[in-house]
């Protein structure tokens, strides 16, 4: 098992190999597609795709993967996708580095400790939520989130935008 330092710096290596060329409505669906379409093949539990551009909010992507969702799997995403507005970071990548600061520590303590969080459940630091970053644009420009499958959420959609960029080189 890879130590949480080297873990952090997977999940950041990630980020940095994952970067967009371009970053629109098209783009967003494109990739919201082949993720589905991986959620799809891989398993059989339903998954909610989620991509939204930051600077409006706007929702440019949403689909199940299998039918069989629940309501509270909005709740995730939207906790997910704070976590990534907030800290600019992906999920998974947010969760080893708050375990990291206070190993003894829930990551809801830590989250409240730390950033002087009143109510640290409006974030879930757990895989799934992931920044769009594009190519000579600062910052994150958009979010992706995937939930419902478990452990497979933040790779799904690491491999998904691999595909898309594979795609267009």
């Amino acid at each position: 098992m890879l130590t949480q330092p080297r873990q952090i710096e997977s999940f950041r290596a990630q980020e940095r190999a994952c970067i967009l060329p371009t970053f629109d409505g098209d783009v967003a669906w494109e990739l919201g597609t082949i993720i589905r379409a991986r959620c799809q093949k891989k398993h059989d539990s339903p998954a909610v795709i989620y991509i939204a551009h930051v600077n409006s909010s706007q929702l440019l992507f949403f689909a199940t993967s299998h039918p069989g969702t629940y309501p509270d799997q909005m709740h995730w995403v939207k906790r997910r996708e704070a976590v990534v507005l907030r800290w600019g970071t992906s999920t998974a990548c947010m969760r080893e580095q708050v375990l990291q600061a206070r190993p003894s520590r829930s990551v809801q303590e830590t989250l409240k400790d730390l950033y002087e969080i009143a109510d640290p459940t409006m974030y879930a630091c757990q895989g799934g939520g992931f920044p769009v970053r594009v190519k000579n644009v600062g910052g994150i420009v958009g979010v992706i989130v995937v939930s419902g499958l478990g452990h497979d959420d933040h790779d799904v959609i690491v491999d998904g935008i691999k595909e898309y960029l594979g795609k267009h080189k």
